[in-house]
């Protein structure tokens, strides 16, 4: 089993090494960095290269939401793991709209942590009960959810078929199996959806199709 790199950022220490010692039996968990605000991880990420972040909100200096935002930026292939004792779903839709690929409560359990360790690592996102309601809920208020979208959205059947099966977590290899088509084609929409859609990461583009209803 490949090694997944880890890196935390909360300044409670005390949490910060329970969370370590917690997956430390999970041999396909390596934690590689462990950083105490947002301004010392940045510094050393270039460093310790993880592959998934699990990341505090409230912390000194930069704090886990601006952090965030830099990190989906500036390295968008490293995974955005919020890890936070905010229940607020004001905090849950900002973070994955701007760049987290999943939103866990401080009282998640190390088999939780580790399963979503291991899905954003591998499928771009992790979505559990507390995020789904958070998504339902906002699936059927009334507000304009994307303010920049003028027309309705239409998709073609290659790119809705895709679009469902990212949403049912499957792999791009797993999508190509059932539709007959490439790994690399299957990518390519993909990237098509969620340039068109104004997605940074596969997390926001689940979040934006459960949003406007564009899978059953």
């Amino acid at each position: 089993m490949e090694v997944i790199k880890v890196a935390i950022a909360d300044d409670h220490k005390i949490f910060r090494k329970g969370v370590v010692l917690s997956l430390r039996p999970f041999a396909n968990i390596k934690f590689v960095l462990e950083a105490g605000e947002g301004d010392e991880l940045l510094e050393k990420l270039d460093e310790a290269e993880p592959d998934v972040i699990l990341m505090d909100l409230r912390m000194p200096g930069k704090d886990g939401i601006e952090t965030t935002k830099i990190v989906s930026k500036k390295y968008p292939h490293i995974k955005v793991l919020v890890l936070s004792m905010y229940e607020d779903e004001r905090f849950v839709y900002h973070l994955m709209e701007n760049g987290a690929n999943g939103y866990l409560l401080k009282n998640a359990d190390p088999q939780e942590i580790r399963r979503a360790i291991m899905d954003v690592a591998e499928k771009g996102y992790y979505l559990n009960n507390f995020v789904n309601r958070i998504l339902l809920k906002k699936s059927h208020s009334r507000q304009k959810v994307i303010p920049s979208l003028n027309n309705e959205v239409t998709l073609t059947d290659k790119e809705r078929d895709v679009l469902r099966f990212i949403c049912m977590e499957f792999t791009a290899q797993e999508i190509a199996q059932k539709m007959e088509i490439s790994p690399r084609t299957v990518e390519a929409i993909k990237d098509r959806l969620m340039e068109r859609f104004g997605c940074k990461n596969t997390a926001g583009l689940v979040f934006f199709a459960v949003k406007n209803s564009l899978i059953e």
